[in-house]
Order: structure tokens, then C-alpha cells, then sequence
């Protein structure tokens, strides 16, 4: 089941983002990506190669879900990514539960963390193939209230052989409150790249 689409736990300012983003992706530009609790088996055994040495229990990762992915509805992370192909850029919109509290009434900052790790990590994903996060590094400006809708904005601004450098910052839905800002690099592990249409056949979905 796609989890990032609507539901009854959405705010009004959540659904109407979506719907904005929905209809800029009819004329091809931005396209939804889906989002699911469990990754692939294929992604694990691709990492594996690099790491043979990582002590997986083969038992456990068929119980394996996505974090973000692991509340139930409404509680904690609620979003949806659309990617910008042309841009090399990726929109979430993101809307934190009470489960995700840090000091009253705002969010942790390792829910936000967590957020800022996910896109830029799809938005890495979609450019260089597999990666993984080598170094992030995030100002934060202002706490986000909980509960309260944001826009994580990431876009990829220099490639150097192996490494992606990223950016991207969290703003409020008029715009005018910048919450956070984060750079990151990331290291492709298989070196090529991905169209996005390998997005909509599932190949890296998960995030």
C-alpha cells in the first residue's frame, strides 16, 4: 500500500500541497513517488556486496520496515515526495504526529533529522543509484510546532565522481518561516545512473 497519499489524519494544508504537486505532475515535470513500509530484498542484497562483513540476521529482515513508515496513521512521520527530473530536485511535504514530540509541543530534532536524511537520500537515490549518507550537517533555525505542515525543499548541487553533494531547508507552507537548512554528501556504491522511470516500476522505492 502506498503510504503516501492521502488520509484521514491529513491537515488541510497537507492535502492541499498534495493536490498542488499532483496537478503540476500532469504535464510530466514532477512526478509522485510513492512510498511503502517495507524495502525491497534486492536493495539488501545489493549493499551486502559492499559491506560482506556486515552480520545481518537473515531472520529478522523479512520483519524489516522503513522508520518513517513505522507509526501508526497520524502519529508520526506523514509525507510525500515528488521529484523534479530537469531540476535534479525533490519536494517532501511533511507533517509531524504527537508521537514525534521533543520539547512540548514541538518536534524532536531527530524527527526533523530524520526527514532531511530522507530526502536528500531519495533525491541522491534518484541521481547516482544506490548511496549511502556519508556526512549531513543541518542548521537549526526555529523549532517546528508540532503536528504543523512544512516544505523540505533538496536539490543535488555538485557531483564529483563517486560523491553527490546536496542541499536543501525546511520552510513553512507560506514560505516565510525557514525552520532548518542542511548539506549533505553522499557516496554512490553502484555508479551509474537511474532514469525515472526505473522510479515507477518500484526499483527504488522505499524511502
Amino acid at each position: 500500500m502506498d503510504l503516501s497519499l492521502p488520509n484521514p489524519s491529513w491537515s488541510k494544508d497537507m492535502r492541499l500541497l498534495f493536490d498542488q504537486f499532483m496537478k503540476k505532475s500532469e504535464d510530466g515535470s514532477w512526478k509522485h513517488l510513492p512510498s511503502y513500509k517495507n524495502k525491497f530484498s534486492r536493495r539488501i542484497e545489493d549493499i551486502k556486496v559492499f559491506f560482506p562483513d556486515a552480520k545481518l540476521i537473515k531472520e529478522k529482515i523479512s520483519q524489516a520496515q522503513l522508520f518513517p513508515r513505522n507509526f501508526e496513521e497520524g502519529l508520526g512521520f506523514e509525507y510525500a515526495m515528488f521529484h523534479n527530473h530537469a531540476e535534479d530536485r525533490t519536494v517532501c511535504i511533511f507533517q509531524g504526529g504527537p508521537y514525534l514530540q521533543g520539547a512540548p509541543g514541538f518536534l524532536h530534532g531527530g524527527a526533523i533529522a530524520t526527514m532531511i536524511d530522507s530526502t536528500l537520500g531519495m533525491t541522491a537515490l534518484i541521481a547516482g543509484g544506490i548511496v549511502m549518507t556519508a556526512n549531513l550537517n543541518i542548521n537549526f533555525k526555529r523549532p517546528i510546532p508540532l503536528c504543523s505542515v512544512v516544505v523540505i525543499n533538496s536539490q543535488v548541487d555538485k557531483v564529483e565522481g563517486r560523491k553527490l553533494f546536496l542541499s536543501c531547508n525546511i520552510r513553512s507552507v507560506d514560505e516565510q518561516t525557514l525552520y532548518s537548512e542542511a548539506t549533505s554528501k553522499n557516496l554512490c556504491l553502484f555508479w551509474v545512473w537511474f532514469s525515472l522511470s526505473y522510479i515507477s516500476l518500484g526499483f527504488v522505492f522505499g524511502v
